[in-house]
């Protein structure tokens, strides 16, 4: 393990997100002297092929349902495959920090089963943590009151499952006051609505929720090597802070002697993209204390 070079921030974007949701707080860590590297997965960000009809205004519904997926087929393997190449590639420059929000967390813990020795540290920014296998097919022990399902179900496109692929028309709250405000409450409400219309156009449409398997589950003599920290969002309405405690709890069963250092904030669940500075110098300071 490094100790004296900064670290490098490696980030990992939740369900339907890419590298651009990052951008904010990556230019607040470069305040604070911190490199870093946003990673678009497999079938994400600015070289995937998303529907053309996702971005013609006015959409025509009927051609964004019948549009093929970039996603479809993307298993978290890839996911693996495509971070390890990058962790790989920035490793000569000095120690590394792989951090993710939400369903970035599946692909933090795989790779993080894989590479142990590559990681100075993973990050949960209110990020999915599986800690044991049940978790990945079974109701969970805690109350979800989560808001995000019913916005994100106002907004699924139908009739795109055989593609195994969840289409999220995020650009239609452009049209929608009510469901604007919906969504906004549910992903980032301590933003402004400019925020926000920024966010929802940097959104990708389809997600692929087959990487929830296995293969994510956290492996104690694996994941458990490497110190990890955990993000709690106060403030969080899409994993709500009660299934951020459970998740914190479980892995701590997992790996008693590697507990999860818990920080806290009171933002939502993008804060980092709204609220950029409170997030980077949480950061800065995890990873200054980490060298004391």
């Amino acid at each position: 393990m490094h100790t004296s070079a900064r670290p490098t921030f490696v980030f990992v974007p939740g369900g339907s997100s890419n590298a651009r949701a990052w951008g904010p707080l990556q230019n607040e860590l470069a305040l604070h002297g911190h490199r870093s590297y946003a990673v678009d997965l497999p079938g994400h960000g600015d070289r995937a092929n998303h529907p053309a009809a996702y971005y013609q205004q006015p959409q025509d519904l009927a051609a964004l349902a019948a549009a093929p997926s970039p996603m479809r087929g993307i298993t978290l393997q890839d996911n693996v495959r495509h971070v390890l190449d990058v962790l790989h590639r920035l490793a000569p420059s000095g120690p590394l920090v792989l951090a993710g929000n939400s369903l970035g967390g599946l692909t933090v813990t795989a790779v993080a089963n894989a590479v142990p020795e590559l990681l100075d540290r993973v990050v949960y920014l209110s990020a999915v943590c599986l800690s044991d296998p049940a978790m990945a097919t079974e109701k969970w022990d805690v109350l979800d009151d989560n808001v995000l399902d019913a916005a994100a179900a106002r907004i699924t496109v139908p009739d795109t499952a055989n593609q195994g692929v969840v289409r999220l028309n995020w650009r239609a709250a452009h049209a929608d006051p009510v469901l604007f405000a919906q969504l906004k409450t549910a992903v980032m409400a301590d933003s402004t609505d400019h925020q926000f219309r920024m966010l929802l156009d940097s959104m990708d449409p389809d997600e692929n929720y087959a990487v929830l398997e296995e293969g994510a589950v956290a492996r104690a003599a694996r994941w458990g090597a490497v110190p990890h920290t955990f993000v709690r969002l106060t403030e969080d309405l899409s994993i709500p802070p009660a299934v951020q405690d459970y998740m914190i709890r479980k892995a701590d069963e997992l790996t008693p002697e590697n507990p999860f250092e818990v920080r806290t904030l009171a933002a939502s669940h993008v804060g980092y993209f709204s609220r950029p500075h409170l997030f980077a110098a949480l950061l800065a300071d995890l990873v200054r204390a980490a060298s004391r």
